[in-house]
């Protein structure tokens, strides 16, 4: 099941609309390498998160060999490689390829898609979104124009429940019980309203890369550099009506779904107002007979070892599928009752999270300053202390190095744990000392502040 104390990824903007983006995109990728204190980064896209036990191997095996043997779960479901030697980008885009991992060079980094991880393995939703991700992801690399989307631009498959609806994706399919599905253009609770339509289930992924190929023309139709939907000029804006037009002359009928009441298609639970969720560690009962696993990654961050682990107990247990969240967690399908117990105190002996109770459930951190030279602390060192000397609070924290937080919930209430020169600012975000108005507490004390803030509701 899915509960409601977890780290609400990054995914888009809220608020006031930002400004243009004055400089290039440099987010990185598999084969654009970002060069970090640690090393060089890439950043190995998944659509839904979704491996195969061969292909996460052969991510173990380029941590191992190539970098520093930690993989890293992204707030958007994506692993990223550290520690990696300046010059192995070409022997890493061979291995990729050969693992199925890179089906094309000009858009690797365009391949940025979030789906319901529990997707018909709990019989909650309206369906299996399996097929729309294939769908989607062969359809934004078979269009040439879709290589041009920034590698922050997001799509989110939502089957129903709410839960990646929730994330601010700039394109959005959610599974309706009819035969149809909601297409939303733009972040819900930002401060301008997304554009809605409804179009047939078997038309959406379709409908979705026709969404961003409009995009594209209207950033260059405005002259600015928009990378997300929610930053293109007023005038500019994705309408629902001229949205229905731009599908209806592609060949997809498509309605405005201005209002969409819960239990109508489209109509989702209350993450879609921004209440944070995550995939609870433990077992999952499916209606099937079948059950699936759910650990986290303490910190979002795994040893090869542990992904390893992961990997053999997809394929000797389970369908041979593991499931990166963008709450960084994997999920394993497929496992019979009478073993899931067992393969789940293994992965907890192997020091992964797998009961809701834990005190690492809802903690994040950033890089660091092992890894960023922009951070003003370890915060990941850290993090792990108070960790370590308090329990789990009703509150999600998020520990920064810097002003930018990078990795931070962007939606809900969390406790935003911000390094400084004498120590941290702890506060709860959303509240009016939030962010830099909190007053600085020396590092030692830090434990404590995240603690009493973590039990604020």
């Amino acid at each position: 099941m899915l509960a409601a104390m977890s780290l609400t990824p990054t995914t888009g903007p809220t608020g006031a609309q930002p400004p243009p983006r004055g400089r290039g995109d440099a987010c990185p990728g598999a084969l654009r390498l970002h060069a970090a204190d640690d090393g060089s980064l890439a950043r190995v896209r998944l659509p839904a998160g979704l491996l195969t036990s061969r292909q996460a191997l052969a991510l173990a095996r380029a941590s191992e060999e190539l970098g520093d043997g930690l993989l890293d779960i992204t707030s958007r479901g994506n692993v990223q490689l550290r520690g990696l030697s300046g010059g192995c980008g070409g022997e890493l885009a061979d291995r990729l390829r050969t693992a199925g991992l890179l089906p094309s060079d000009r858009h690797e980094r365009a391949r940025n898609i979030v789906a319901s991880p529990l997707a018909g393995l709990d019989g909650a939703g309206h369906g299996e979104v399996a097929g729309w991700v294939r769908s989607l992801d062969a359809l934004l690399c078979a269009e040439a124009d879709t290589a041009g989307l920034s590698g922050r631009f997001l799509f989110a498959l939502d089957d129903g429940r709410g839960d990646v609806a929730a994330l601010g994706a700039d394109v959005t399919l959610i599974a309706g019980a009819g035969g149809e599905a909601v297409l939303r253009v733009g972040p819900a609770g930002s401060a301008r309203p997304p554009a809605q339509v409804l179009v047939a289930a078997g038309d959406a992924p379709r409908a979705a890369v026709l969404a961003a190929s409009y995009f594209l023309d209207l950033v260059r139709e405005s002259g600015g550099r928009a990378w997300r939907v929610a930053e293109l000029p007023a005038d500019h804006a994705v309408t629902a009506a001229r949205l229905v037009a731009r599908l209806a002359a592609a060949g997809v009928p498509a309605r405005p779904a201005a209002e969409l009441p819960p239990g109508t298609a489209g109509g989702v639970p209350a993450a879609a107002a921004g209440q944070p969720w995550e995939v609870a560690p433990g077992v999952v009962d499916g209606p099937d007979g079948r059950c699936a696993l759910s650990v986290l990654a303490p910190l979002g961050r795994l040893t090869a070892a542990q992904w390893r682990l992961l990997a053999g107990t997809a394929a000797r247990d389970g369908a041979d599928e593991l499931r990166v969240t963008p709450w960084r967690g994997v999920v394993l399908p497929g496992l019979e009752r009478h073993t899931a117990r067992d393969r789940l105190a293994g992965l907890a002996a192997a020091g992964l999270v797998v009961d809701r109770g834990s005190p690492w459930s809802g903690v994040g951190a950033c890089a660091g300053r092992t890894g960023c030279a922009k951070s003003l602390r370890d915060v990941r060192a850290d993090a792990a202390d108070a960790v370590r000397r308090t329990g789990p609070g009703a509150l999600p924290v998020y520990w920064s190095g810097c002003e930018r937080r990078c990795g931070r919930p962007a939606t809900g209430r969390w406790v935003d744990v911000l390094a400084t020169r004498d120590g941290y600012r702890v506060s709860v975000h959303g509240t009016a000392q939030a962010g830099g108005t909190a007053p600085a507490v020396p590092a030692e004390e830090a434990a404590g502040a995240v603690a009493a803030a973590r039990g604020t509701t």
